[in-house]
Parts: C-alpha cells; structure tokens; sequence
C-alpha cells in the first residue's frame, strides 16, 4: 500500500484540529453551565479573580481558562496572567440571546455522546430512537441554539417574506405551531404578534410543560392569544387555523406526508403552512461542507433516529434538501409552493392549498 505522505500529514492535521474541538466542546458546556463566560464578560480577570467572582476552584479555573486560549474562545495576555473576552466572543459565549449566542449548540454536541450505546444497537437493528429517549440536554441544547436565530429573523424577515402573512398576524390572526418543543418559536411569534393568538403542540409532554412555564416567566398568561398542547403533527386538533408553522421538525417525523396531509385539513383555504428547515441543497455533493457536516452528524444521532422510532419512518434527514421537501408538500395536497427566504442554517418554505 503506497502512502502519500503529504496527504496524511494533511489528514493527521484535520484529525488534530477535529480531536480537539471534540474534547473541547465538554468544556463550553462547563463554562456555560458555571456562568464563567458572563463572569469573564465583565472584565479581565485572572484565574484567582474569576474563581472568585464565580465561586469556583481556582486551579481547575485555570486549566478550563488555558483550553479556552488554546481554542480561541477567550483572549491571553501574558503580562499578568490575565484572562479576557473580546466583544465578539462575549457576544457569541456570554450573552443569552444573541443571535450569534453558541453554548445551546455544544449542548446538543454533548448530548449526542450520551445516546452512543443506543445509537450502536440502532445501527445494528434499524430501529429508531425517539426523541423522548434522549437526555433532557438535548431538548434545552436544541432550544437555545435555534431560538437566536428565530429571534434575529423570524418577525423581521421571515414571516414578512409569506404573501400577504404579516400583515394578517398584525390584524389578529389564529396560529398553530406543530413540533414546538419549548416554545420559543411559538412564544417569539406571540410577543411581535400580540392581536393574533397561538396555539404551540408537541408530543413530548416535558417540553411542553417547560414551554408553559417559559411563557409564564415572559408575562404572558392569557390562554386566549398563547397556550401549548400535547398532540402530533398528525392529530393536532383545530380546522381553522390562519397559518401552521413547523420550525426544524418536518424532517424528524416518521410520516411527513401524513402530516401535511393534516396541516392542510386544518387550515382555512387561504391559509398558509411555513415550514421551516435546516438549510440543505438538493445534492449529497453541494452539503459536503461546514454547515452539512454539522447537519449530517447531527442527522446521524437525532432526526433520522426519531423518523425511525415513528410509524412509516420516512427518515428525510437534516439535509433533505427543496426538493425532498416539495414532495412531500405536494404528496400533502398542497398546490403552491416556494422558497421564501435563507439563512445560512435555514430554509424558510411557504406553501399553500
């Protein structure tokens, strides 16, 4: 066997960077969890001065502060041993919300090794694992690192880029949110949207409940503009609904057909359904880069899974891509149906009857 030595030095180099930003991803999660990156944000700091903002173990601290340096999430400055965030990593590390906020995403990293024994028997067998097997940080992972996004774009480019859609919220519209999870679609629509009231379901119960609690913290407590239901795609109840949306969850349902077939009896007849998807393009070789990896791998561990788990098990993956989705839209008896708007992680669809 001829080994170009070029090439696997090149190889071994993707290894090391990949190696580490894997064991790295544990330590963002501390980080996160300890509230050491909004402590940093307040000012340099050394390891003994962040322990003690913190209330953490300084020589731990320090190791956490010198993998942190290492990969580029906090700045060092030897003189003085002093520690700090520029802007843009506080931005994107310290503060909830942003839409460039990254910790939820690590979550759901670390979460994807805690389903490893389940997903070898997968692999094994073809059976699937549903959502609800999978350790609560995922579900609190997912929400933090969707919502952002669905903040930065949702009432200010995506629902304005659905014919006619935006001015209806505004005048008092009836909305369902299919897939919901936590709520923070559901409850973002409803803070920018308040003439209009929405109905957010998901099967899992927890999450629910939590999407409850949420929007009780957020002050909103009327059961007539928000409230949140346990139902499934397929038997979410209500014929009369404005608009359906379903944000990042199509693709982990076992029968999407099935389910656009019941979004589309529970609509009115000019109504709209947005679907709301991780960015893919239609071939295997257009996704082969950063933004596929991400989706293919997390497909791998959690959506093709929970399709699985389901009845059918259509399994549409992270990276089905326009074409996959208009298929199953038109298999739903929708007759209209088009790209509305992007992101680097989103597709935005608009259909219609």
């Amino acid at each position: 066997m001829a080994i170009d030595e070029t090439r696997l030095n090149a190889f071994m180099g993707n290894f090391v960077h990949d190696l580490g930003a894997v064991m790295h991803a544990a330590t963002v999660v501390v980080g996160d969890q300890l509230g050491l990156y909004k402590a940093l944000a307040e000012g340099p700091a050394s390891a003994e001065t962040l322990a003690r903002r913190t209330g953490t173990d300084p020589r731990y601290l320090r190791e956490w502060l010198c993998a942190q340096a290492a990969s580029g999430y906090v700045q060092y400055e030897p003189q003085g041993e002093m520690f700090s965030l520029s802007e843009e990593q506080a931005f994107a590390l310290a503060q909830e919300g942003s839409p460039a906020f990254i910790p939820g995403a690590f979550q759901i990293a670390v979460a994807q090794f805690r389903i490893i024994p389940k997903m070898v028997q997968a692999m094994r067998t073809g059976l699937g694992i549903g959502w609800h097997e999978h350790d609560a940080s995922l579900f609190h992972g997912t929400e933090r690192f969707f919502r952002p996004g669905y903040a930065a774009n949702l009432a200010s480019q995506w629902i304005p880029a659905l014919e006619g859609v935006a001015p209806l919220l505004e005048r008092g519209a009836h909305v369902a949110d299919v897939g919901c999870g936590h709520g923070a679609s559901t409850l973002l629509m409803a803070q920018a949207y308040p003439k209009s009231s929405f109905i957010g379901f998901d099967y899992h119960a927890p999450s629910i409940e939590h999407a409850r609690e949420t929007a009780r913290k957020a002050g909103i407590d009327d059961a007539q503009r928000l409230r949140f239901e346990v139902a499934s795609a397929k038997d979410f109840p209500g014929d009369d609904y404005d608009m359906v949306a379903v944000f990042d969850c199509l693709h982990d349902m076992g029968d999407p057909v099935g389910a656009a077939t019941h979004v589309r009896r529970s609509l009115k007849p000019q109504g709209t359904w947005m679907i709301v998807e991780p960015f893919a393009n239609d071939r295997l070789e257009d996704n082969l880069n950063p933004v596929g990896r991400v989706f293919y791998s997390a497909s791998s561990f959690i959506c093709t899974p929970a399709s699985r788990s389901q009845e059918v098990g259509l399994c549409l993956g992270a990276q089905a891509g326009e074409a996959r989705i208009a298929e199953v839209v038109a298999q739903g008896g929708f007759t209209r149906f088009r790209r509305a708007s992007q992101t680097p992680f989103n597709l935005i669809f608009e259909a219609r009857p």
